[in-house]
């Protein structure tokens, strides 16, 4: 058997991980799995590329973090591709900071720096780290890489990585950072792929999912982009608010006597399609139901979607392609269509035929604006970044 590098993903409420055969060309997934954490005893999936069940374990009543869940991941791969066989492993983690342009190996400096910016992605942070720790524990000698989601977005410029507050707190690491850099990164490779002459143009790519946000990409650079300082801002989400008047933080605080938990539990956890529809998080209950609360968010998610690309097209200078990818780009063509809908004026025109279809291009013939619909594979990403440093390190060796 090849070297091998197993990748995970922390979300919010669940982790993902891939595990990659190192081959020449590219990373080659082997098996993916799920730790899901949905449910009151947060249960392990391991899965073939074709979605044969391998492997299935229940976190126990005793195991209060989950900590030794990641361990069974470790057992099951040794037991099945052989001891040894893992080369590195990577990690999502969404903020890089000022500090973090590219991957990096998980010393403990890096691990002490990156848990220091806990405040400005309390939900995501401690969760993308939770893997990391535990391994260690049980792993010290095997290589740990760190792969950001603010990365891709590093090179901003003012005035979009820029607040209007006093230049001091600037100095002190307040900017717009942005996220879901891994999976724009796919993306816009991907876009290079397929039409390559219009990924050297203005292009927005919409990562739609229960975190959500934009990135107007031209020539594959990242200018601009909806979230900022934490995954907080731009677009609403599925109980993330999105930008806020900070007026309205204020009221909270002062009049309504909120505490800084209360506050940060609301902002993150009650609002967004949740908090809109007083129903459900998830877009796919809401397109199903027919309350009023729930048409009263799917229409407030794709008015503020369809805003913000216009903001980005105004970044750009014009608009030349739209991709919609994550969980709602991908799969939910009402959203899709009702977005284009509103982007009409832009010369978005999207074709119904296409969109039900659930096709590749979904622009009609006379659409100015070519779209696209792109899944995006953030492990694969990961994986890409853990293989070209196992083989940098092993360069080095040799040299």
């Amino acid at each position: 058997m090849s070297d091998l590098v197993l990748v995970f993903n922390a979300g919010s409420s669940s982790i993902k991980f891939g595990l990659f055969e190192i081959v020449r060309c590219e990373p080659s997934l082997l098996c993916k799995g799920l730790l899901d954490e949905h449910e009151t005893r947060p249960r392990l999936v391991a899965t073939s590329p074709t979605g044969e069940r391998l492997f299935e374990k229940q976190r126990t009543a005793s195991d209060n973090d989950g900590s030794h869940l990641f361990a069974d991941v470790l057992a099951f791969i040794e037991d099945r591709f052989g001891e040894g066989c893992l080369r590195a492993l990577g990690h999502r983690i969404v903020h890089g900071g000022p500090d973090y342009s590219g991957p990096v190996t998980l010393t403990d400096d890096v691990f002490a720096r990156l848990d220091a910016l806990t405040p400005l992605a309390p939900l995501h942070q401690p969760r993308c780290l939770a893997p990391v720790r535990a391994i260690r524990a049980t792993r010290p000698s095997l290589m740990q890489i760190a792969c950001f989601d603010t990365a891709f977005h590093h090179g901003l410029t003012p005035p979009a990585r820029r607040f209007a507050i006093p230049k001091r707190y600037e100095a002190r690491g307040l900017r717009r950072y942005g996220f879901h850099g891994l999976s724009f990164e796919y993306v816009a490779g991907r876009l290079a792929e397929i039409a390559p002459e219009l990924a050297a143009k203005r292009v927005v790519i919409a990562h739609l999912g229960n975190g959500a946000s934009l990135c107007a990409l031209h020539g594959g650079r990242s200018l601009d982009t909806t979230m900022s300082l934490t995954p907080l801002d731009g677009l609403v989400m599925g109980t993330r608010c999105g930008t806020i008047d900070p007026g309205v933080l204020l009221y909270l605080l002062q009049h309504e006597k909120m505490s800084d938990e209360d506050l940060q539990h609301l902002l993150y956890h009650e609002s967004g399609l949740l908090g809109v529809s007083g129903l459900s998080a998830d877009m796919r209950t809401l397109l199903a139901s027919s309350e009023s609360g729930a048409r009263e968010a799917v229409d407030l998610f794709t008015f503020r979607a369809a805003q913000e690309i216009a903001v980005m097209a105004n970044t750009l200078g014009g608009l030349d392609g739209l991709v919609f990818t994550g969980g709602i780009g991908e799969h939910a063509k009402e959203i899709r269509s009702a977005i284009g809908r509103r982007l009409g004026w832009l010369g978005v025109c999207i074709d119904d035929a296409a969109n039900d279809e659930g096709r590749e291009r979904i622009s009609g013939d006379d659409s100015a604006v070519e779209v696209f619909v792109i899944p995006t594979n953030e492990e694969l990403t990961i994986a890409r970044h853990c293989v070209a440093m196992v083989r940098t390190e092993a360069q080095g060796m040799k040299e």
